[in-house]
């Protein structure tokens, strides 16, 4: 079932959101050469808690860690710890927060110093298809609207869009209905509703898009171990202009 939010309810959503934003900053500005992916972790507990907020990742599934810290090839879920970022690296990093029982879910890839031309490319048109999904996030429109314009984006410029796994409305629960793909034609699915909330979070590959679980359980990697990139943001769908609740700003 799809939950519509109380303008009460949005107000703590925004809240969990600035605070998941604040903790992907964060973990964010720590990206660099001999830095753990451990470090990234603690940077983004200390921010979630100081705020009075619960780390949204941790336990979740089993998940150990309060971010997915996931680098190069490997697409989402990845488990931080003693690993060390080296120069060149693309880092996503996914983080959530639980504030007075609301969820904040975001993502974004980082550079770690001076990355190839094809990762910065990579990144750049994985941070701009949420903007061009987000675009047909209008009172009216069908989810499969926004699936649609985040692959039309990709796909054109000969990247590989992820399909095993998706976005997704977001509230009380990290995952709830309705399940939002990077990919798929136009004019399907629900249609969206003001008070709505969900989470778009293109995966974009440097070629082909199917991709493998490592034997962690959590890992995903891409199967023809090409470049990864991941960004998110937690939306409400409005009367006008979605709002990106994932802001620091508000």
């Amino acid at each position: 079932m799809i939950t519509i939010k109380s303008t009460h309810e949005l107000k703590i959503m925004q809240k969990a959101g600035q605070i998941s934003q604040a903790a992907l900053l964060a973990a964010g500005d720590l990206v660099a050469p001999g830095v753990t992916t451990r470090e990234l972790d603690e940077a983004a507990r200390k921010v979630i808690r100081k705020a009075g907020a619960k780390p949204a990742f941790l336990g979740y599934g089993g998940f150990p860690a309060a971010i997915c810290c996931s680098i190069n090839d490997e697409v989402i879920h990845g488990i931080p710890g003693r690993r060390k970022i080296k120069e060149g690296d693309i880092v996503s990093i996914d983080v959530g927060a639980v504030y007075e029982g609301y969820y904040g879910d975001n993502a974004a890839t980082f550079g770690a110093g001076n990355i190839s031309e094809e990762a910065r490319k990579l990144i750049d048109v994985t941070r701009q298809s949420f903007y061009e999904g987000i675009k047909f996030a209008r009172k009216g429109q069908r989810i499969s609207d926004i699936s649609h314009a985040v692959a039309a984006y990709c796909e054109s410029r000969g990247y590989g869009v992820v399909r095993e796994y998706v976005g997704h409305g977001i509230g009380t629960k990290m995952h709830e209905e309705p399940e939002v793909p990077n990919f798929g034609a136009p004019g399907h699915g629900p249609r969206l509703t003001p008070g709505m909330t969900i989470a778009i979070e293109p995966m974009i590959t440097a070629g082909g898009w199917q991709v493998k679980v490592l034997p962690d359980g959590w890992t995903v990697k891409t199967a023809d171990g090409s470049l990864a990139a991941h960004f998110e943001h937690t939306i409400v769908i409005t009367e006008g202009e979605p709002i990106i609740l994932t802001s620091v700003g508000g």
